[in-house]
């Protein structure tokens, strides 16, 4: 049911979803600033100093700008979470859809920290979902939480 949601969702905006989910994993031979850019040099013919310092200014949002040059393997689960969206938000007209969260973020107990994300770069996206199994709704009610 979860997967018929998602796959739903995506069908419906997939011009400009901008999908952060564990089952599409970082790109293993490319480090983190990277795979961020990848989007906007591909799309957008950015050139890849542009696109490296774009990528760097976002980063710094999250205070991350040193894990720029690491890849997948060395990062924690706060910094993959983080350049998943990153890259996410890198779609033009960004719709990110988070799909179970805390497959990435397993050492979480609730979803302050994704909405402290998401509020970082709030301005870099249209609107964004979550999409997690019913179960999890408790940690999802968390005080002091606002959407954009």
């Amino acid at each position: 049911m979860l997967n018929e949601a998602l796959n739903d969702f995506t069908m419906q905006n997939k011009q400009c979803l901008g999908l952060v989910s564990v089952n599409i994993p970082l790109i293993s031979n490319l480090d983190v600033w990277g795979n961020i850019a990848l989007i906007r040099q591909y799309h957008q013919d950015m050139h890849q100093e542009e696109a490296r310092q774009l990528v760097l200014q976002y980063l710094r949002r999250y205070g991350m700008e040193s894990i720029a040059s690491k890849r997948n393997p060395t990062l924690t689960h706060e910094e993959r979470f983080c350049v998943m969206l990153l890259r996410a938000v890198m779609v033009a007209d960004a719709v990110v859809v988070i799909d179970r969260p805390f497959q990435i973020l397993s050492d979480r107990q609730d979803a302050r920290y994704i909405h402290d994300a998401l509020k970082k770069v709030d301005d870099l996206y249209q609107e964004s979902h979550i999409i997690d199994y019913t179960w999890n709704a408790h940690r999802y009610r968390v005080e002091n939480a606002e959407k954009s």
